[in-house]
């Protein structure tokens, strides 16, 4: 117990007790030195912040922290992401880099890397990474994430949301003004694809990608269909999936 932040604490709590100062009334009533009962218990009131400080530092020095970095292609690298969590400041040992290659459309609890580091997070641990993307495929994703290690009691910190605690009052804030500003975003997206559908129709033009048959075959296509021939020779004989010729039948 002689580590310098610990110090402190630890002569407080070893120390001999003295009562001090004396309660004069005491004293004057019964001539004996008897401790105020005041003094008494904000000397005890002391103790117990030096105890909680201790145990806070105790805990704090066997907390691990880990990194996780995700690329989505083998020709890139997660360097970079390892670089940025460095420079700011988080000394990581190599062992505790968990880096994979993994599309960011799977979920973060399906990928391999990622189901590994959550049987080795344990509480007090901490978890840092360089973007929310890196650690889900959106935000509901990154916020089932964020309260599964919440309740294991793993603090997780997001660089590029400065370094918040996700787990924290804070961090959950930001994530809340986050998913709102991506639903915001999703609602406008909708509007406009909606309103560019309803133009492209007044104009005349049909939405979509144009049909690889044109109206003639398809006349033709509806007409041998009539004769009794197959959708499957149908759709040897155009070069095409057998669901445009059921398509041409479909739409007279």
């Amino acid at each position: 117990m002689s580590d310098a932040k610990t110090g402190a604490s630890c002569a407080s709590i070893e120390k001999p007790y003295r009562f001090e100062p004396l309660c004069q009334t005491d004293r004057l009533r019964t001539g004996r030195k008897r401790p105020c009962a005041k003094v008494a218990i904000a000397h005890f009131a002391h103790m117990c912040v030096n105890i909680g400080q201790f145990s806070t530092y105790g805990e704090a020095a066997m907390s691990r922290t880990f990194a996780y970095c995700r690329v989505s292609t083998a020709d890139q690298t997660p360097e970079n992401q390892i670089r940025e969590i460095e420079a700011a400041g988080f000394k990581i040992e190599p062992s505790r880099v968990i880096a994979e290659t993994v599309s960011g459309g799977l979920q973060a609890s399906a990928r391999p890397g990622f189901a590994k580091l959550l049987d080795r997070l344990e509480a007090g641990d901490v978890l840092i990474c360089t973007k929310l993307d890196r650690l889900g495929r959106n935000v509901i994703d990154v916020r089932q994430t964020v309260d599964q290690l919440a309740e294991r009691g793993v603090c997780v910190h997001c660089l590029a949301l400065g370094g918040v605690d996700l787990t924290s009052a804070a961090g959950k804030m930001t994530m809340g003004v986050i998913a709102a500003v991506a639903e915001f975003e999703r609602d406008l997206l909708r509007e406009r694809t909606a309103a560019g559908i309803e133009r492209a129709k007044a104009e005349g033009k049909q939405p979509g990608r144009p049909s690889r048959l044109t109206e003639e075959q398809q006349a033709e296509i509806r007409a041998r269909l009539a004769k009794g021939e197959t959708v499957y020779s149908l759709a040897k004989a155009f070069d095409v999936d057998r669901r445009l010729i059921q398509r041409a039948r479909d739409a007279a």
